[in-house]
């Protein structure tokens, strides 16, 4: 792992351990709801301000926090076009199925691939620090994934040219 790789997950890992200090809020509005603030935005003091964690403008990380709930939200560095329509395609799959992960969202934040939202509820289900390295883990899993996943998409590509050249004398 590179020198800015290491530095840019332990910021993403400290940034977002202090983030996931989370309590139970019920709504200021409605009586027996307890939404996520981050989602909702229904009271200016309940948010905390965004933060962005950035290694380059093609990776980066933006987490915003409120009382009862984090939302992350993940740029994935993508180098090429075959990069982009890989990266597409499999957070399209991963987000729905997004019922099996107790953490990831539906549909990912404008300008960012895919995004996670942890509450109160998963704090008090789940270790603090277990969540974070899921983040973690995802992120450094996902960069190797697509590059895989290149590598593959070259590798078929080269062989079918071959095959589609073999027939021409």
């Amino acid at each position: 792992m590179s020198r800015t790789l290491e530095t840019y997950l332990a910021a993403v890992k400290a940034t977002l351990t202090s983030a996931i200090c989370l309590e139970n809020c019920a709504s200021q509005v409605v009586e027996r709801h307890n939404k996520p603030q981050v989602e909702v935005r229904g009271s200016k003091e309940l948010l905390l301000q965004p933060v962005v964690v950035s290694r380059n403008e093609n990776e980066r990380v933006l987490i915003e926090g409120s009382i009862n709930s984090v939302r992350v939200s993940i740029k994935i560095k993508q180098a090429d076009a075959i990069e982009e329509i890989l990266c597409r395609k499999f957070m399209r799959f991963l987000m729905m199925r997004a019922e099996n992960f107790f953490v990831l969202r539906r549909k990912a934040v404008d300008g960012y691939d895919i995004s996670f939202l942890i509450t109160n509820f998963h704090t008090e289900q789940m270790y603090k620090h277990k969540l974070v390295d899921f983040v973690i883990q995802f992120m450094t899993d996902i960069d190797k994934e697509i590059s895989e996943m290149k590598l593959m998409v070259n590798a078929r590509a080269r062989v079918s040219a071959q095959a589609f050249l073999a027939g021409f004398p």
